[in-house]
């Protein structure tokens, strides 16, 4: 499709001016069939709810997505997934401000002061997925991707030094991205990749936690394990990525994922759109997808550790993380004294009871900020914490935010202004796991 400059545009910017008319027009190409898509279009139109209307033109779809005619349309700004260099050269002749979700990710789309970009943070993400791993206790550890997909490989690059920081080996794999993109030729290309993965993850050493480097990923590998007579997590178990919760809560078994901040990022790139249409000055043009947790599920229900005492320990103390337990109470479940608990512990894990203990209460408060609207006592007193004042202290001490900073980074800032993001808290040192 050739594009022309927008009807009425001024000279050399191909821009209508946004006070020239009654509402701002913006084109939204970003697809409905995913979670990632979906997440930035909740974030937008809240943003449009509070500082608005715009007048949208959007189309439900992929990532098949095409401009509005200019004769029709006559806008003033696109927010996109760009699928190729040529979605990118469509938009840039458009003439108008926009803000791009680039799916190669391998640097800025053009270079000009009319433009922003939306980018995750895959070094983070994967980080994330990996200390989940590893907090089940297992040993061996593989990433599958996709193949020529530089956001993927940054995925993959992150998972792999962080396991191989931790003391362990790290196995990849990578598939053709036919089935996530949809493409004619998909299910033919499944079919040819299938045996491949198949065969990859029977000769992996078991039990393996493998991180895929998004939900659609995460599932071809659960089909592949199906595929294999693969017991899921026991044998393999898998994360994926962007907490898309059809798609995990339809797999079998249900597919663990790492949710991103994508309602906060759709919010703020809409606010950088606004400014861009509105002529102002930003220095900033980069909106980050930051990780906020990982949604735990069957694909990672798993605690692969040769010490059954301290399997037991990990079993209880998750179970009852609303609870006030401590240490004295998982020693008395698992039938052992205190001092052999955490002797036992220590040498399996690297970490004490407490900690653990710990740890397991701040993952369940962090779902309670993001999943609810609870006030921060009622969190504390879910999450198993005696007080306001050790929760507020102990979440700090684990997680590098304090609870109200961390619910504000992983939900939409509803006054536009950017809040604290998950990823300037400082990251969780990884501890090796004894043998």
């Amino acid at each position: 499709m050739r594009l022309l400059p927008a009807t009425g545009t001024t000279a050399g910017k191909g821009l209508r001016k946004v006070t020239e008319c009654r509402l701002p027009r913006v084109a939204l190409l970003l697809e409905t069939s995913t979670e990632y898509g979906r997440g930035l279009l909740r974030g937008i139109v809240k943003y449009v709810r509070l500082h608005g209307p715009w007048e949208y033109s959007v189309a439900p779809g992929h990532f098949e997505h095409a401009l509005p005619r200019p004769s029709a349309w006559s806008g003033h700004g696109i927010i996109a997934r760009v699928r190729s260099a040529e979605v990118a050269n469509l938009i840039r002749q458009t003439g108008v401000p926009f803000v791009a979700s680039s799916l190669v990710e391998s640097g800025p789309l053009v270079h000009g002061d009319r433009f922003g970009e939306i980018r995750t943070d895959s070094q983070a993400i994967a980080v994330m997925a990996a200390e989940h791993l590893l907090e089940q206790g297992l040993r061996q550890f593989a990433f599958c991707g996709f193949i020529g997909c530089p956001w993927s490989q940054r995925r993959e690059n992150a998972f792999r030094r962080t396991i191989e920081s931790a003391g362990f080996p790290c196995y990849t794999y990578r598939v053709r991205m036919s089935n996530w993109l949809q493409s004619s030729s998909w299910m033919k290309t499944w079919e040819q990749e299938q045996p491949v993965l198949v065969e990859w993850l029977k000769a992996l050493p078991k039990p393996v936690g493998v991180m895929a480097c998004n939900d659609s990923c995460g599932c071809e590998v659960l089909q592949a394990c199906a595929r294999a007579q693969l017991r899921v997590p026991d044998d393999v178990a898998v994360v994926g990525v962007d907490n898309d919760e059809m798609m995990c809560e339809v797999s079998s078994p249900q597919l663990s994922s790492v949710a991103l901040d994508l309602e906060r990022a759709g919010y703020m790139a809409a606010k950088l759109l606004d400014d861009l249409m509105s002529g102002k000055e930003c220095e900033e043009r980069l909106v980050r997808v930051q990780p906020t947790h990982v949604v735990a599920r069957q694909s990672t229900d798993v605690i692969a550790l040769r010490d059954p005492v301290v399997a037991n320990a990990l079993r209880f103390i998750r179970n009852h993380s609303g609870k006030p337990i401590g240490v004295p109470e998982v020693a008395e479940g698992v039938g052992v004294c205190r001092r052999t608990l955490e002797r036992r512990f220590f040498r399996a894990l690297g970490r004490s009871p407490l900690k653990e203990i710990a740890r397991c209460r701040v993952d369940r408060a962090k779902r309670l900020l993001l999943e609810t609207e609870l006030p921060h006592h009622r969190v504390a007193a879910a999450a198993g914490f005696g007080s306001l004042k050790a929760f507020h202290r102990t979440f700090f001490e684990i997680a590098g935010i304090a609870p109200g900073s961390f619910r504000r980074a992983g939900k939409t800032s509803l006054v536009g202004e950017p809040s604290p993001t998950l990823a300037s808290s400082p990251a969780k040192r990884i501890t090796a796991i004894g043998a």
